[in-house]
């Protein structure tokens, strides 16, 4: 049959990223225990189109990933998968994301009881056919925020939020960040974590913690940024910091980029 992907195209206009997203499959990531956390993963893998070709042969993209469902994979995988993908599709330059939720235990601060928190993942990789890869880690975790100026000017109590931060690192040559690792490091620096379970004793050391360590979306940002400064493993980073304000009807932001 004609293979139409590969007609020729005279419009003369190079795509730099086509494929395939929101593809869903079950992948195994590694925990810092040694054991697998069974995740379902959301899938963006795209190649670089030259302007010469007319498409791409979207079903090799699937055949490709297919092949990894259900195996462990991290930083060594995903270039493997973009070694295929650049191959296989005879590409110059490929990309993938995978985007999951994982799970990690926590134990309320006072009572010791066990739950487990979910954060938003992202592994990100770009290879080329010169061999270059470039890996990313990213990931969103939630914490509590308390308000400086509110407690600064109320006889008694101060307005609290809960909110999320962003991060997405880049990680040097032979270096490794766990998740875990990273996930403790990030909601070390809000007002006080955030829990899945907690008894009423539990509430009290929290709402307390929070009161004793104020910190508006600046504090908590730039106490982030530090912290990742003193990461080895880690040659640049992204961070965005949001609070889901509880006395406005807007959230209050802050972002920040940099090469360590």
């Amino acid at each position: 049959m004609r293979d139409v992907q590969n007609a020729i195209d005279e419009r003369g206009i190079a795509i730099q990223k086509v494929g395939i997203s929101d593809v869903h499959l079950p992948f195994l990531i590694k925990t810092k225990e040694g054991s697998f956390q069974s995740v379902l993963a959301k899938i963006k893998l795209t190649v670089e189109l030259p302007k010469e070709y007319k498409g791409t042969h979207m079903s090799r993209f699937i055949e490709i990933l297919s092949e990894w469902s259900q195996k462990p994979v991290a930083e060594p995988e995903m270039e493997a998968i973009l070694r295929d993908t650049v191959g296989r599709l005879t590409a110059t330059r490929a990309h993938l994301e995978i985007r999951f939720k994982y799970f990690i235990e926590k134990t309320a601060p006072v009572s010791g009881l066990k739950s487990m928190l979910d954060y938003d993942c992202l592994f990100s990789g770009d290879y080329n056919s010169g061999g270059q890869f470039a890996f990313s880690l990213g990931l969103t975790v939630p914490f509590t925020s308390l308000c400086p100026c509110s407690k600064e000017i109320s006889q008694y109590g101060a307005h609290n939020q809960r909110g999320v931060m962003k991060v997405k690192v880049r990680q040097a040559a032979g270096k490794f960040v766990w998740i875990e690792d990273l996930a403790a490091l990030m909601e070390s620096q809000g007002s006080c974590p955030v829990y899945p379970l907690l008894k009423r004793e539990d509430e009290k050391y929290v709402t307390e913690k929070a009161y004793d360590n104020p910190k508006f979306v600046e504090d908590v940002l730039r106490d982030l940024v530090l912290a990742l400064r003193e990461l080895e493993c880690v040659e640049w980073f992204e961070v965005e910091c949001e609070n889901y304000e509880s006395i406005h009807n807007h959230s209050a932001y802050a972002s920040h980029v940099e090469f360590v």
